[in-house]
């Protein structure tokens, strides 16, 4: 199922993508939510976030094809970081250039593991009944902040911008991840296209670690990481992330 959130004549909206169709629901998408027999087409409604998480972790140096080609070893625990909440945005917003920073604004396509249940210290095998679902996300990054400073590498600033975590169009509860594969278009040109079966640590066992250091809630949101070919964008340019299964998240850079 491709779950979503929309807004149509004002209101904000749970519902489920079916062709152009979307069927709308009413409820806690994560709590049994109920059909209301409405039925709206795709191309009048307002994509939203397909969620709202409390918090977005993003992990780093996750894909072994990337730690090859930087020289980068291959890390024993995950290697994460924290997004704002304010930072998130839709499939069709546009991403903008912080007002604060005038360099280089680099896009990162990854999959996202979308929470279910609360999870603390669950196991491996526990893991996967706490995962709702998967979705598409561009985790934007302000590149020349990470290491502007030699005291401090600033990961939270340049990750967290307003527009930076990007993530949609839908949830989808049903995906094969180990077979699905990641494609990045900047300006309609193939960037990245990477195997998700090349991740270091899996969905089931990211879930499992981090869940050992803070509890997880319904919504949140974990960024698997990203492989070969994230690279600096330029103003005006559109960006698409695609992930077999899913669809496509799409957003311009505004600049």
């Amino acid at each position: 199922m491709k779950w979503m959130r929309f807004r149509h004549g004002g209101r904000e909206a749970l519902g489920r993508l079916d062709g152009d169709q979307v069927e709308v629901f009413t409820g806690d998408l994560f709590a049994s939510p109920e059909p209301t027999g409405e039925r709206l087409p795709v191309a009048e409604i307002e994509w939203l976030i397909p969620c709202l998480p409390g918090k977005m972790i993003g992990l780093w140096n996750n894909f072994n094809a990337a730690a090859e080609k930087n020289g980068w070893g291959r890390p024993a625990e995950p290697l994460y970081f924290l997004k704002a909440a304010s930072s998130f945005a839709a499939h069709g917003q546009g991403i903008r250039q912080p007002a604060a920073y005038d360099g280089r604004v680099m896009y990162e396509g990854e999959l996202a593991i979308v929470i279910g249940r609360t999870a603390s210290a669950v196991s491996v095998a526990d893991a996967p009944s706490c995962i709702f679902g998967y979705t598409c996300a561009n985790d934007v990054t302000a590149l020349e902040l990470l290491t502007r400073d030699p005291s401090f590498p600033q990961w939270t600033r340049a990750k967290s911008f307003d527009t930076f975590g990007v993530f949609g169009p839908v949830i989808e509860t049903d995906l094969d991840v180990a077979s699905a594969s990641v494609r990045t278009r900047v300006g309609g040109r193939e960037r990245q296209n990477y195997p998700l079966a090349d991740m270091t640590f899996p969905p089931a066992e990211l879930v499992s670690r981090i869940s050992f250091d803070m509890t997880l809630h319904p919504g949140d949101v974990i960024l698997c990481g990203t492989s070969v070919g994230a690279l600096p964008m330029k103003p005006g340019t559109a960006v698409e992330v695609e992930i077999d299964g899913i669809g496509v998240l799409s957003n311009v850079y505004a600049g």
